[in-house]
This record gives structure tokens, sequence and C-alpha cells, in this order.
């Protein structure tokens, strides 16, 4: 049965947590393949300066390339309106024949699901995988999610991963001060940024 991976988010920029999250959660859940779907317009983040989607797209493909797999889908980006997670969601299961589907994101925006479109029929639809830093309290987490009936609730999986202290925020402010940036993220990701100018 084919078992696929989403990891959404801006990825700007795609870092080692997300990686290392991806790969963490491939080698553990048994998955066929991870793909990871940076959002064109992501509707929490109205407001907020997103890089062009072209390069967050390319500096995915260059982070991923070396792992057989990990696939990088545009989907988000071509598709017009906001990137709600239903929508993806329901669009991979068409495109790939998916049994069963997992979907990758932060510890943080699991506490905001309830906000996001149809979360109770998104949450049927497939396994959350909620990858927190070390330390995070995870008592809170379902606590907090209690208006979700109990058996979308299950569906929810929290996974602590050391490499997550690394943020995208983080980095953008480290470029626009010239800090160094190597080893937070692959070194092809570091030369684009760099060679394009971005975060300054």
């Amino acid at each position: 049965m084919n078992r696929i991976c989403i990891m959404g988010g801006t990825f700007d920029p795609i870092h080692h947590g997300h990686l290392v999250v991806a790969e963490e959660v491939r080698q553990q859940f048994n998955l066929h393949k991870v793909i990871f779907v940076p959002a064109a317009r992501p509707p929490h983040k109205t407001g907020q300066r997103i890089s062009e989607p072209l390069h967050r797209v390319n500096m995915a493909r260059l982070a991923t390339a070396s792992n057989r797999f990990f696939e990088v889908s545009t989907l988000e980006v071509e598709r017009d309106g906001p990137s709600y997670t239903i929508d993806t969601v329901k669009e991979v299961k068409e495109r790939y024949g998916v049994g069963e589907i997992y979907f990758i994101t932060g510890a943080d925006a699991v506490l905001e699901i309830i906000t996001w479109k149809k979360a109770e029929e998104l949450l049927a639809m497939c396994t959350f995988i909620a990858a927190t830093r070390p330390g995070y309290d995870l008592k809170g987490l379902k606590k907090n999610l209690c208006s979700l009936s109990g058996k979308v609730l299950d569906n929810i999986i929290s996974l602590e991963v050391p490499a997550l202290s690394i943020s995208s925020t983080d980095i953008r402010r480290r470029v626009r001060e010239n800090k160094s940036i190597k080893y937070l993220l692959p070194e092809s990701v570091e030369e684009y940024i760099l060679s394009h100018g971005i975060y300054k």
C-alpha cells in the first residue's frame, strides 16, 4: 500500500531541521515518499513578507535532491488563491493514488488546527505528525484541541526532533545581519541565498 507524507510550509528557507524531521518520519512510519509542498500564500501569514515562490521551490529542490525518497511539489504554488491544507491533501491523494497519508507540521501549527479550513474532515483524512523541539510541553497539545472529537484526536502524533532548534526566522535574520548561516542548511541552499541576494 502506498504510504506518502506531505510536509507543508513556506520553507523560507528550507533548512536541516526540515530535512531531519522528514527523514525521521519517513523511517519511523515506513513511508514510500515525503513530498515537500511550499505554500504560495499561506492564509495564516497574511501581511507577512514571504520570498517569491520560485526561490522557495528552487531551494527546496536543491536541499532534497540527494534523497531519492524526497520530492518537491509545486501544486500549491500553481493553485490560485490561498493555500489550504485540505485541498492539498485531497489533490495528493488523487495524483498519487495514496493508501495512507501523513502530514508533518510543527506543534505550534497543530495547536491552531481548529481554525483551519474543515479541520475535522482534514484530520479524518490523514495522520498529523506534530514535530516538536526537545523540552516542548506536549501535555497541553491535545488538551488545547479538546473541541475536536476523540476519533480525530487519535490522528495527531507528536514527535520530538532535536534539529528543530534551527529556525527559518533566525536564518533570515542572520543573513540580514551578515552573519554566517553555514551548517544550518544545505550548502547548495546557502549558496543560492547568497547568490540571489535573498533576505538582504
